[in-house]
């Protein structure tokens, strides 16, 4: 099935059995580090076994499950770049990598250039870099404060959700806007849209807050502020205060 041609129901119905749409075990408690959300699952960008029967064989519904593990695996492919050029600067003494060099996603990058060396930018960029340095938590860790841009490429965006800033609980925000991790309990406003979309096109209500599932079929769920510390102080997006 063309991308295209989804209706409604279809990208904001929850998954059936997308088990490469999961998060991974260590994640979903509570109790689980957000650094858990930046280690690739060791199944990133494996085929189904529909992924392998010739095309002529293949159901509108398993072509559509092929469509969403291709843009999730290149998902998953984003967040790893982002992870390993963290976990390499760390293992030279460094202990942050610059903004501009974790956004990696080649559609973004493209309808973007340079943007993240103008001077609003740069300043912005130092600043966050200078709270990251800092004892106060900031959230969502480094690898995941591109992540709305790494799960949504410019070209397959077909709709904007804009939030406004992360959630800064330290096992809610994954940098999807209203999105949190399987096991959280779902903030009120995240009820509400599923209220909302249940009355107005009939999709049932998920047990679950993740909507990684919505961002792979072009809903660019973006949060107008990428970060906050530990105490909701909204670090990007605003000029900072000094």
């Amino acid at each position: 099935m063309a991308s295209s041609s989804k209706t409604l129901v279809e990208i904001f119905q929850p998954a059936k059995r997308l088990k490469s749409l999961t998060i991974p075990p260590e994640t979903l408690t509570p109790k689980s580090s957000m650094s858990a959300l930046c280690k690739p699952s060791p199944t990133d960008g494996a085929t189904s076994g529909s992924d392998l029967l010739p095309p002529s064989t293949l159901t509108p519904d398993q072509k559509k499950r092929i469509e969403i593990n291709k843009a999730l695996a290149r998902s998953k492919r984003n967040l790893r770049l982002c992870t390993e050029k963290i976990e390499r600067a760390k293992a030279v003494g460094m202990d942050y990598v610059k903004l501009e060099e974790i956004l990696v996603e080649e559609t973004w990058l493209e309808a973007l250039p340079g943007e993240l060396q103008k001077p609003y930018a740069k300043n912005l960029c130092r600043f966050v870099e200078r709270e990251v340095r800092g004892s106060v938590p900031i959230y969502p860790p480094p690898c995941l404060i591109f992540n709305a841009l790494h799960s949504t490429p410019f070209d397959r965006a077909k709709a904007v959700i804009l939030g406004q800033d992360p959630y800064h609980g330290p096992d809610q925000t994954m940098g999807l806007a209203f999105s949190v991790p399987e096991g959280i309990k779902m903030p009120s406003s995240l009820v509400n849209i599923f209220k909302e979309l249940q009355k107005d096109v009939g999709c049932s209500v998920p047990l679950h807050g993740n909507l990684e599932r919505w961002a792979v079929q072009g809903v660019l769920l973006l949060n107008t502020v990428l970060t906050v510390s530990s105490f909701s102080l909204s670090l990007i997006g605003k000029e900072p205060s000094s």
